[in-house]
């Protein structure tokens, strides 16, 4: 497994232009909320809790980003909680109004992910590396950590690693 400036640096080649990179912080949440949503039908209580197949995805996900990288995979683990809080919720609503939320929120974000693409003129990055599925998640908020002023570091780290020599630009 690569190292967590690696893996951004693979998935930010396929996301240079920032209008890509907006429709992202769109189009990843509303296919990871959707996702989860429709993944927590059905749910079966555990010890009092309920276990579905976004609960077990979310687990899988969080353990992932933990091997990556501590500090962000405590991040991503408490994000992913809270979006199977949210996916819950939509998971509890009616039927016809949860199919609604949770497929038109996939499609919708699916939407803004290929027009981002097509303004990048790059295929999505998972394409080529199915992993890209779970950095994408990752990516968004390390974008938005940067915009924020932190991870600075890190920042560099990726920028060089993804920066083409100057004979290839």
């Amino acid at each position: 497994m690569n190292t967590l400036p690696q893996q951004l640096a693979a998935y930010a080649a396929y996301h240079r232009d920032w209008r890509n990179i907006a429709t992202h912080f769109v189009g990843i949440p509303a296919i990871v909320l959707s996702s989860a949503s429709l993944l927590s039908r059905p749910a079966w209580p555990v010890a009092g809790l309920p276990l579905s197949p976004a609960v077990l995805l979310a687990a899988l996900l969080a353990l992932y980003y933990l091997r990556l990288d501590r500090r962000f995979g405590l991040l991503m683990t408490l994000l992913l909680g809270l979006v199977l809080l949210a996916a819950a919720g939509m998971a509890a609503l009616p039927d016809g109004e949860w199919l609604w939320l949770s497929v038109g929120g996939f499609v919708l974000g699916w939407v803004f992910q290929l027009v981002g693409h097509v303004w990048e003129g790059r295929k999505p990055a998972f394409v080529d590396d199915i992993s890209g599925l779970a950095i994408g998640p990752l990516f968004i908020v390390f974008e938005l950590l940067v915009l924020l002023g932190a991870c600075r570091q890190l920042a560099r780290q990726v920028k060089a690693l993804h920066t083409p020599p100057a004979g290839q630009r």
